[in-house]
């Protein structure tokens, strides 16, 4: 079972792990056949209404990396808001991060709480970010906003953790490389997976 909170559980096999790279699931997750969606909103737009069109789950749990000036890295936190963060109209009379004539407010609230992890608002945009001075939120990734937004639509629950890699600053290239293989074994951890009858440590 992934356990949410001391009232909310959903079955692993129903279940729907959703990566952008492989790198950041690891064997950890494989028995889980996990959707590795490619980098960016498009790809995992895409590759997240496939895998619903071909089995819906009860649960879908986004796992990755982001960088943060905000959170250590090696911290894993829980995104409830999102932001697409390179959505920029302003030009046309609407507010910043707006999808225009979406009817969607600039932060998009939908994402479970976890007990016991930081809660937090994750920008999203198809670039590497590597100068985060924005307030509005407080992670950069480049795929959870679209997973969200697909989740909401077709009204299936959707978890969201990352995994904290770097600074979102001028070493965010360096310290990525460097975190990211260690991502799969923090989840691991935080879901309290098993593998092999063996509790990820």
């Amino acid at each position: 079972m992934i356990n949410i909170s001391q009232t909310s559980a959903f079955p692993v096999e129903d279940t729907l792990f959703t990566f952008a790279l492989a790198s950041e699931a690891a064997d950890i997750f494989t028995e889980y056949s996990p959707l590795i969606c490619g980098i960016g909103k498009v790809n995992a737009t895409y590759g997240l209404m496939t895998a619903i069109q071909q089995k819906r789950p009860s649960l879908i749990v986004n796992l990755g990396s982001a960088g943060s000036n905000h959170y250590k890295k090696g911290e894993v936190v829980c995104c409830t808001k999102f932001v697409q963060r390179d959505m920029d109209v302003r030009g046309l009379g609407f507010e910043q991060y707006e999808t225009p004539l979406s009817g969607l407010p600039p932060v998009l609230e939908y994402g479970l709480r976890m007990e016991g992890l930081p809660e937090t608002i994750c920008g999203t945009g198809d670039n590497f970010e590597m100068a985060h001075a924005e307030t509005i939120y407080q992670i950069v990734d480049m795929e959870a906003y679209a997973l969200a937004l697909v989740a909401m639509k077709e009204n299936i629950p959707f978890l969201c953790l990352k995994y904290i890699s770097d600074g979102a600053d001028d070493n965010a290239a360096e310290d990525w490389t460097v975190q990211v293989h260690q991502a799969a074994v923090a989840f691991g951890n935080t879901l309290k997976l098993v593998k092999n009858d063996i509790p990820v440590l």
